[in-house]
């Protein structure tokens, strides 16, 4: 019988190495630069981060996700889950471990369709965190329906024309470069009708109408911009992957992306765990420490059994994709760990500020910018609702309707049936 919730001996080493890294050295990152995550190193951050860069190489942990061959450990979903529990502790972390979204899977979209000369220009500075990228795909009108997409790009010769506008399309401002969707065929079903091109930030075209902030950003530090595509021209061989596969080749980006966005907020909610339970221990009220006050042993409680059966059903969810190397039969679990992970999130954060009183809600704790990322992994990756749907009817496929008046459990049925299978017409 083969059951085990331990980690490879060898990798708990590695993790153990990650977690002290991220507690010490990369947090110092987020205190002095909490909102520099995603923009250009200046040449003070880059004396830090580069050196911190290259010790994650040498305990071989840098961008494990991608294959050997883009110098990653092409470790499976499990073990990167595991290692993106640790990072989920720290803005900063994923930046220097190379995981950071939506570099990460732009970079998978180039090394699986990319041409020679993309390549050449944008993966391996993409890689090397040297560049930032940009995915644009949703759209002012339409959120992340692509139903209503209506960006559109059509042939020319050997050309692509792309018109229409896109929002929320994040690090636009110092991106390189962008890949972005478009309609390509309006007549064909919804995941046969767009196509993703690779555009250059510099090609004709392309403006940044404003560079919206989330709630609580610096003014004027906002990062997620609305763009216009007004007859961009772009080369044939713009084009990434087939035309009309633009759902296929966002596959590629996607691909565990959830699961370690989970994992992520694993470590997140965990942190907040921490604080909730410290300060239980340490503040005191009426005569005694809140810790001895029923209201909050249940706020720890309830705290510590979301995070425990998030961690286990994530890390579930991570082992199936790995055993079956099938994205389509774990579907259910991968949305529904998406629908999980805001709630988990903001229900323990949401407690550890009760926890902190007036302070929970100020600067000088980190957790109402906890809370506000609850808000936003409601959103991303398409809204929580969209992915209740998908959870509801992947499930309903494994159901099939009662046969006849009354349900399959209806006991007075089910009675007389056990009656008939055990003495036929004998009265009992």
């Amino acid at each position: 019988m083969a059951w085990d919730f331990s980690t490879d001996p060898d990798f708990q080493v590695q993790l153990d190495w990650a977690d002290a890294f991220v507690r010490t050295e990369v947090a110092r990152l987020d205190l002095l630069w909490p909102h520099d995550t995603y923009k250009p190193l200046t040449d003070q951050q880059r004396a830090i981060v580069d050196p911190l860069k290259k010790q994650v190489r040498e305990q071989g942990l840098w961008a494990c996700h991608l294959g050997r061959e883009l110098g990653g450990q092409g470790y499976g979903q499990l073990k990167l889950a595991l290692l993106n529990e640790v990072l989920g502790r720290s803005k900063w972390g994923p930046r220097i471990f190379g995981t950071q979204a939506p570099d990460t899977g732009n970079a998978e979209i180039l090394a699986h369709y990319g041409t020679p000369e993309q390549k050449a220009r944008y993966l391996a500075p993409l890689l090397e965190g040297d560049i930032v990228s940009c995915f644009s795909m949703t759209e002012p009108q339409a959120g992340a329906d692509p139903g209503e997409f209506t960006t559109r790009a059509v042939r020319d010769g050997d050309h692509w024309v792309i018109n229409g506008s896109k929002f929320f399309s994040s690090n636009a401002r110092w991106a390189s470069f962008l890949i972005v969707m478009a309609v390509t065929d309006p007549e064909a079903g919804v995941r046969n009708r767009m196509s993703m091109f690779l555009m250059p930030a510099d090609t004709p075209g392309i403006e940044i109408v404003r560079d919206v902030a989330l709630f609580g950003d610096p003014e004027g530090e906002g990062s997620h911009a609305l763009i216009t595509y007004t007859d961009v021209r772009v080369p044939a061989d713009a084009l990434l992957g087939e035309e009309g596969d633009a759902f296929g080749v966002a596959q590629t980006r996607l691909g565990g992306g959830r699961v370690h966005h989970a994992m992520r907020t694993v470590g997140l909610a965990q942190e907040a765990l921490d604080m909730m339970a410290e300060r239980a221990l340490s503040r005191w009220t009426k005569g005694s420490a809140l810790a001895d006050k029923q209201a909050v042993q249940a706020f720890l409680a309830d705290s510590y059994i979301q995070v425990q059966q998030f961690r286990m059903f994530v890390l579930y969810t991570a082992w199936q994709i790995d055993r079956y190397q099938d994205y389509q039969r774990v579907r259910k679990d991968i949305a529904a760990i998406k629908v999980l992970t805001p709630k988990v999130l903001h229900d323990v954060v949401q407690r550890a500020i009760q926890v902190h009183g007036a302070l929970g809600v100020t600067d000088e704790l980190p957790l109402m910018s906890m809370s506000l990322t609850a808000q936003v992994l409601a959103l991303a990756d398409g809204p929580t609702e969209v992915h209740q749907v998908t959870v509801a009817r992947q499930l309903l496929r494994e159901y099939t309707p009662a046969d006849g008046l009354w349900p399959s459990a209806h006991i007075p049925t089910r009675r007389a049936q056990a009656q008939q299978e055990l003495f036929g017409d004998v009265p009992v």
